[in-house]
This record gives structure tokens, sequence and C-alpha cells, in this order.
């Protein structure tokens, strides 16, 4: 095994963790801009507000998306190890 492999390898890895994490940081972050624009134009500064929201959104998105990053975790782990002979 080389350091192209071992750099192909965890490029894989890291790539595949922004794939899987990026909806539900997108929702977050949406639902959290929502919220501060409601709290910047009503003058409620409550820290409290936002935890209940983004809570319930990364909640929803990981119950409507957790079959999909699940297949995607399972098809890349198959594939990890299909390649363990040739390293």
């Amino acid at each position: 095994m080389d350091i192209g492999q071992i750099t192909n390898m965890m490029r894989a890895g890291v790539m595949q963790v922004f794939i899987l994490i990026a909806p539900v940081l997108g929702a977050a972050l949406i639902v959290g801009l929502v919220v501060a624009i409601f709290q910047a134009t009503t003058s409620i500064q409550e820290q409290t507000l936002t935890f209940l929201p983004k809570m319930l959104t990364i909640l929803a998105i990981l119950a409507l998306l957790g079959g999909w990053m699940f297949a995607e975790l399972r098809d890349y782990t198959i594939t990890l190890f299909n390649q363990i002979p040739r390293l």
C-alpha cells in the first residue's frame, strides 16, 4: 500500500462524511437563520428559542433521510471491504 492509496481512501471517507451530513447541517442552518431573523424583527433575544426548532428539524431530516444515509454508508463500507484483498 502506497501513500496514494491511503490518500484516496482518506479523501473518499471525508467526502462520504460531507455528503451524509450536508442535508442535516443545511436544514439546521436554514432554521437557525429563520429563527434569528424572527428574533431580530420581534426583539426577542431568548437564546433557548432556537434550540427546539433546530432539534425538531434535525430529527425530521434524520427520519426522512436516515434510510438513504444508512444505504450510502453501507455501500461505502462494502467498497472498503472489497478493496482489502487489493491492498
